[in-house]
């Protein structure tokens, strides 16, 4: 790889330079790749474990109503069925509420006001607007 003209059978530093170019560009395209086929891998991994997650979680929904009609049935053999689905029913709305209050109160904690300086800011902005309209 030796220029014309030269008698030195060492490359010169061009050629050094030219062919450490392309090499790096050749390992970062390599790199790329590499990363590019490990993300897919980690992508499909990902797909398949919430795949398994969704899976779990309906039968999880249907082992509740199977449990609750469970309770159902079970109930029934003191009291009219009817009754039964009733009863249960009206136990499955008051820990549902029971759940709505939890969570509103957590959701209360958790959510932060508007700051003071925020809120004279807004209502300065606010006079400001209606001053600039006219009102």
């Amino acid at each position: 790889m030796t220029s014309p003209g030269r008698t030195d059978p060492r490359p010169s530093i061009g050629e050094l330079v030219s062919s450490l170019s392309e090499q790096l560009s050749q390992l970062i395209r390599n790199e790329i790749r590499l990363a590019k086929a490990e993300m897919a891998q980690k992508a499909t991994q990902a797909g398949i474990g919430i795949g398994l997650f969704v899976a779990a979680g309906a039968l999880a929904f249907f082992g509740l109503g199977t449990l609750i009609a469970t309770a159902v049935l079970g109930l029934a053999n003191a009291v009219a069925p009817w009754l039964a689905a009733l009863i249960v029913a009206i136990v499955l709305f008051v820990i549902a509420g029971v759940l709505v209050l939890i969570g509103k109160k957590t959701l209360d904690r958790g959510v932060p006001p508007v700051p003071a300086k925020a809120q004279e800011s807004i209502k300065a902005d606010v006079a400001a607007l209606k001053e600039g309209l006219g009102r």
